[in-house]
């Protein structure tokens, strides 16, 4: 299966995510600063029925959908992520299109209890990529 193959099956929330993400594909300084690392984040959209998982794999990144029912489908151990960021999509959306996205909003949102981050460290790594 090829890649736009796997564009197209993206529905919903991860859909989404993959048109906003994938561009940076394009960047080469993206890929320079990516070339040596690999991280898989999940981002779970809780009244949504897909997650988003992205992938940073040496400096190109994809997007992957995962089912949220089972619960079991977006535990660390079956789909593999770093970094997990659980939010409302409208949350998402507040997050991601503001002015002012650091990491200050970002804990504004946790202490509010509006979005819940495990693997903090890899999970911030998506504040790196909105510097593109």
């Amino acid at each position: 299966m090829n890649e736009e193959e796997k564009k197209k099956r993206l529905r919903g929330f991860a859909g989404v995510v993959s048109k906003q993400i994938e561009p940076l594909n394009d960047i080469e300084k993206f890929k320079e600063d990516f070339k040596d690392r690999n991280v898989k984040i999940l981002l779970n959209a809780t009244d949504g029925k897909n997650a988003a998982l992205i992938v940073i794999d040496k400096g190109k990144i994809y997007v992957e959908e995962v089912k949220n029912n089972p619960k079991e489908n977006i535990k660390k151990k079956n789909a593999g992520w770093d970094g997990r960021i659980q939010a409302k999509t409208n949350d998402f959306v507040n997050l991601l299109t503001s002015e002012d996205l650091s990491i200050g909003s970002v804990v504004g949102q946790v202490l509010t209890f509006k979005i819940r981050i495990r693997g903090l460290r890899k999970a911030l790594t998506l504040l790196e990529l909105f510097k593109y």
